[in-house]
């Protein structure tokens, strides 16, 4: 009784999930649980432009590291005001920034964001911050701000471009002395003198803070500053702590470290990529219905049960590619389709060893636990080693500039794991409860379960 208890307690839960899945994989579900949930296609899908950059610096010196890091970070913060859905920006060997942006039709437009060099400057004087509505143009030595559609001249004088961003060490979010948050900079010692002695020169003053022509801080000189400082939101409160954050990483990764050059761009068509998914997905269809096909007339009831378990592997997965939320690309359909598979062997596995033992003389009900104890360890052992494969492909596509593998690791690790829950709780239980129901019919009738 307790075992039939456990069963119908884990057809319970089975059921929600299933069916939460399929609500998420409906077309109509938009959000849930107040994320945006929908499928993302990657570039070979929808078509869009893939921008091969190389460091612009002599082959003979070194490209730092770090500096390619940094570099990193700022080209996909401006890839992100593209507003291109899941883009993708790899690092590729010791000198090679990969961008992949999905949608994008332009590559002018491309080429244009992502290697211009972002523009931080400290500006003398004030500018009224209004939502980001402000644009920053440089002219000549000064500047002008003013309201987009405005014209400049008939709200502002020139402003003084002070210093440049390059002129920082550092910036990062700190406490102030009433435990608020601040955010804390440093100067380059070669720009310290400098500094210094316009801070003492212009105490009380604005400096306003620019980055690619928009405003983002108004920060007044209090003290003289040399080789560090802080700058505060005002008032009792100060700065939000994400504020803060985002301040200090605008100040940090405000230029680039070093300069690019575009090596190459590919433009890829959306008809490639609606091709791409029919072919696949009129593939993958065909290929699943043979395989439980061959399920159902091979291992007849066990294989029906086994398809429907398939059914709700399925759907979990989308569901999963929705949340995550997983760009797919045709690698990573290919994964997909590889851990759908691997999810039919173990049930074969399974029914196998379920054969072996009634054949052995056993009775149904301990036929069918001794077959699922004992081909667990088989199905453990090979899907955990599927799953280190899919670590190590994972690392070298986030570390190699290889996207597609590490799309294929994900989607594969993602099914195996899912397999693990529905090859051995899925199906067992659905085994249960028809062996429950109609042990008898099935003993009588073994062709039933295929011997």
């Amino acid at each position: 009784m307790q075992g039939e208890y456990h069963t119908g307690r884990w057809l319970v839960v089975i059921v929600l999930i299933a069916a939460l899945a399929i609500w998420i994989d409906l077309p109509g579900t938009t959000s849930f649980l107040g994320r945006e949930v929908r499928i993302r296609q990657g570039l070979d899908l929808q078509g869009g432009v893939q921008v091969l950059l190389e460091a612009d610096v002599p082959l003979e010196d070194a490209v730092a590291l770090d500096d390619m890091r940094v570099a990193r970070t700022i080209i996909a913060n401006r890839v992100d005001g593209l507003g291109v859905t899941e883009p993708v920006v790899q690092l590729q060997g010791e000198r090679r920034i990969i961008v992949e942006l999905p949608g994008i039709q332009d590559p002018d437009e491309a080429v244009n964001t992502i290697q211009a060099t972002a523009l931080l400057e400290f500006v003398a004087g004030e500018a009224l911050l209004d939502e980001g509505d402000i644009v920053y143009t440089t002219l000549g030595a000064g500047a002008t701000v003013a309201y987009e559609g405005v014209d400049p001249d008939t709200i502002f004088g020139s402003y003084e471009t002070v210093m440049t961003g390059d002129m920082l060490r550092d910036a990062f979010v700190d406490r102030g002395p009433l435990g608020e948050f601040v955010v804390a900079f440093r100067i380059k010692s070669e720009a310290a003198d400098f500094f210094e002695q316009y801070t003492a020169a212009n105490r009380g003053e604005f400096l306003t803070i620019v980055l690619d022509k928009r405003v983002i801080s108004n920060a007044v000189i209090r003290d003289t500053i040399r080789d560090a400082g802080i700058i505060s939101g005002g008032g009792d409160v100060g700065f939000e702590y994400l504020d803060a954050q985002r301040l200090a990483t605008q100040l940090r990764y405000g230029s680039l470290p070093i300069p690019f050059r575009v090596e190459g761009i590919t433009s890829i068509g959306p008809t490639l990529g609606q091709e791409s998914v029919q072919a696949s997905v009129r593939a993958g269809t065909i290929g699943v219905a043979i395989v439980l096909a061959f399920m159902i007339i091979y291992y007849r009831v066990p294989g029906l049960l086994a398809a429907m378990a398939l059914f709700i592997y399925a759907a979990i997965n989308l569901a999963l590619y929705k949340l995550v939320p997983v760009t797919l690309t045709m690698p990573a359909i290919t994964g997909f389709l590889l851990s759908t598979g691997m999810a039919v062997d173990a049930n074969i596995l399974v029914f196998e060893r379920l054969k072996e033992e009634l054949r052995d003389g056993r009775g149904l009900r301990a036929a069918l636990e001794n077959a699922f104890s004992r081909a667990w360890t088989s199905i453990r052992d090979s899907n955990l080693s599927t799953l280190i494969s899919c670590a190590i492909l994972h690392y070298f596509g986030s570390n190699f500039g290889a996207s597609m593998v590490k799309g294929f690791a994900l989607t594969l690790a993602l099914g195996v794991a899912i397999n693990m829950f529905t090859a051995i709780l899925v199906t067992r239980t659905f085994m249960r409860v028809v062996v429950h129901g109609y042990g008898e019919w099935l003993k009588s009738h073994r062709w039933s379960l295929g011997i």
